[in-house]
């Protein structure tokens, strides 16, 4: 009998995921995320701009949430590309009780923290029992294995693939804090089907994971449950097939589910 054997792993699991595919985040879903990171009443939380091409402006416009509820334990902590962080810094991210990384561009993000130590502390915090939460290309780099958003085959990126086709899918390595997944986001409203079924072929013992806009997937001990306002597609490649004819990627019996807010999906099944 043929089985999909995902395995999700990280250093640790006594922390949570807070998964947002992009787009508007409405108040109770914020509401949601400040009650599970326990930052009501103690500790505080870290918003990472990396993502963006204006972090000032990135940063404003997500504490702006967090403030009209009451916060003001909220920080932006911003990194350039070479930047050293020192210890004091590098405490401070391992310390938070929430971590917030903004949308933009999932490679910029990565290319900025690599070889800094600020992966080690999101881990860390993550480890110790911290939310990590992201949002369009903070949601994307919260895996091992990372959607760039490039066609390997077509550099002129669209929103969405235009074919399924073999090797044009561009995969790098993202945070880790979740493997045996690839996320997508803005997945509905852009219609980036072709992008998941590209990957649930491509890397067929992975589960594709597509996020909507204005929702999120709340991961605690393995189990994703549905927050927001619209829904999550979930890929499976059961058989593991994979045929390729002439470039073009096919595949039998693919899984597909449609989950709608409120719903739960146990990643190791």
């Amino acid at each position: 009998i043929l089985a999909l054997l995902i395995c999700i792993s990280s250093a640790a699991q006594q922390g949570k995921l807070f998964i947002i595919g992009g787009g508007k985040r409405p108040q109770p879903m914020i509401e949601r995320l400040i009650k599970e990171a326990g930052i009501k009443s103690r500790g505080y939380g870290i918003i990472l701009p990396m993502s963006s091409s204006e972090p000032d402006s990135s940063v404003w416009y997500a504490k702006i949430q967090f403030t009209d509820l009451g916060l003001t334990n909220i920080v932006g902590m911003n990194f350039n590309k070479g930047d050293t962080p020192n210890k004091a810094t590098l405490d401070s991210i391992k310390n938070a009780s929430l971590i917030y990384i903004s949308g933009g561009d999932q490679n910029k993000f990565m290319d900025i923290v690599k070889g800094t130590g600020i992966v080690e502390a999101i881990h860390k915090a993550y480890q110790n029992g911290s939310v990590i939460a992201g949002t369009s290309a903070g949601a994307a780099v919260m895996s091992k294995k990372m959607i760039t958003g490039n066609e390997l085959k077509h550099p002129d990126y669209s929103a969405t693939f235009r074919n399924i086709e073999a090797d044009n899918i561009e995969i790098s390595k993202g945070l880790g804090l979740i493997d045996g997944i690839i996320i997508d986001q803005h997945f509905v409203k852009r219609s980036r089907y072709n992008r998941l079924l590209s990957a649930a072929i491509e890397y067929p013992d992975h589960l594709g994971i597509g996020i909507d806009e204005s929702t999120a997937i709340l991961v605690n001990n393995n189990i994703a449950e549905v927050i927001g306002e619209s829904q999550v597609i979930v890929i499976k490649n059961p058989a593991q097939s994979k045929k390729n004819q002439q470039g073009l990627l096919g595949a039998n019996d693919l899984l597909i589910s449609i989950l709608l807010p409120g719903q739960k999906l146990n990643l190791n099944n």
